[in-house]
């Protein structure tokens, strides 16, 4: 069983950072691939970026490239996502979300889900 908790958001001016943490409880982070996904009101859930379980690949959405980078810390079983040059369009509840052994994009890969962190970015 993995369990995941996410923190770091907030409420913040167009053109600023965040940096989003996941941490997790379970023994196994470092077999499992890591993402993290966010939903708007009245949208479906969407993929941001994922780490493989080694860090050695990463994939990004194609709104956040170049903007969002996707860390992780296997010793403190933590995964990162900093968001720099935030955007009104990137408020949203985001979710990190855990899938053994996989760099994946699709929700229906993933098998633990955190509760959510709010971000909001104000015009």
């Amino acid at each position: 069983q993995v369990q995941l908790v996410e923190s770091g958001g907030g409420l913040v001016q167009a053109g600023g950072s965040l940096r989003l943490s996941c941490a997790s409880s379970g023994r196994t982070f470092s077999s499992y691939g890591m993402g993290w996904f966010r939903q708007a009101p009245g949208k479906e859930r969407e993929f941001v970026a994922a780490i493989l379980w080694s860090a050695a690949f990463t994939e990004y959405a194609d709104p956040v490239k170049g903007r969002f980078t996707i860390s992780r810390d296997n010793a403190k079983n933590t995964v990162y996502l900093q968001m720099n040059s935030l955007k009104p369009e990137d408020t949203a509840v985001y979710y990190c979300a855990a899938s053994y052994g996989r760099l994946a994009r699709r929700t229906t890969d993933y098998e633990y889900w955190g509760q959510g962190t709010q971000v909001t970015v104000s015009s």
